[in-house]
């Protein structure tokens, strides 16, 4: 079957954050999310919770390689108490926008439906700061939202995430380098290499299992009824994320000059997308077989890169 770039919605929040910061001279949003490295393979953390990204991988882990990769830089910032990060923040905001995160989502409540903590990691543009309210462009959907300065502050705080220090936030964005998109996928490939081949800079949780061994582990779970939110991960969240940045490393791949793996990364894009329906409508035998369909091709996408 012939691949089809996709344009549309979907939770890419850092990487179209990450693009409104950088104006008119941003690549894709495609190449910003593979050159996070992110989308070189799977992992299921803790024996529970299943991301197709690469074992232990987090998306705070690939942002400087991939500001790096497309030739930019910026300057971080977190910590602190409450009020002084408020503070910091309405100061970077009177120079212009601001990129946030990660924010706890469930505290973000002009998302419908958000009434609490959820363990969603977010990130929006902070716009402009006021006593009151902070106003942000949330990629998730929602320009030109205003979020009460509590909520905000609750949300940045990040407690009921798995990575991330509070009060993060990113300012003074600068292109330092023309670098074309092909060349900053390119340079990235090494470490898409180590990825697949499950080299991990953290500690990861007992039970932990990462690409072939998590596909089958996670199949079993789904197999036994998806329960414990499972379903409701995957049907929300990871499969629609999971297929678009898997379609999108096919695009860049191609655009790279590996057109083998280019065409396995889009076999692993039409794996995890057919899942979703089968997901929704509960014919679980159906999304275990795509997932053992999937299993293989981390080690035949590592050795198409190698």
């Amino acid at each position: 079957m012939r691949h089809t770039p996709y344009v549309g919605s979907g939770p890419y929040c850092y990487a179209n954050s990450f693009a409104m910061l950088l104006g008119e001279q941003a690549p894709s949003t495609a190449v910003i999310e593979v050159a996070t490295g992110g989308p070189f393979g799977m992992q299921l953390i803790g024996g529970t919770t299943v991301f197709f990204d690469a074992y232990g991988w987090n998306p705070e882990l690939g942002f400087d390689r991939a500001l790096d990769a497309i030739g930019w830089t910026s300057t971080v910032s977190s910590g602190g108490e409450a009020a002084e990060a408020l503070a910091r923040l309405a100061e970077a905001a009177t120079n212009g926008p601001v990129w946030v995160g990660p924010l706890e989502m469930g505290h973000l409540h002009h998302q419908p439906e958000m009434t609490g903590p959820i363990g969603a990691d977010h990130f929006v543009v902070v716009l402009d700061v006021t006593d009151q309210r902070i106003l942000v462009h949330d990629p998730h959907g929602y320009p030109y939202a205003q979020v009460p300065v509590d909520d905000f502050l609750v949300a940045w705080q990040a407690q009921t995430l798995t990575y991330g220090d509070p009060y993060t936030m990113r300012t003074d964005f600068r292109k330092v380098a023309d670098v074309a998109d092909a060349e900053a996928i390119r340079s990235i490939v090494p470490t898409a290499i180590r990825r697949l081949a499950m080299h991990s800079e953290v500690e990861m949780p007992p039970g932990s299992l990462g690409n072939g061994e998590a596909a089958e582990r996670v199949a079993q779970m789904i197999e036994a009824g998806a329960g414990d939110g499972l379903r409701e991960h995957l049907i929300y969240f990871a499969i629609r994320v999971g297929a678009r940045r898997l379609s999108d490393t096919a695009d860049c791949l191609l655009l790279a000059g590996y057109p083998d793996a280019a065409q396995i990364a889009a076999t692993q894009a039409r794996l995890v997308g057919s899942m979703q329906y089968p997901m929704v409508v509960r014919d679980l035998p159906a999304a275990a077989t795509a997932l053992r369909e999937l299993a293989p091709t981390y080690d035949r996408l590592r050795a198409a890169l190698g």
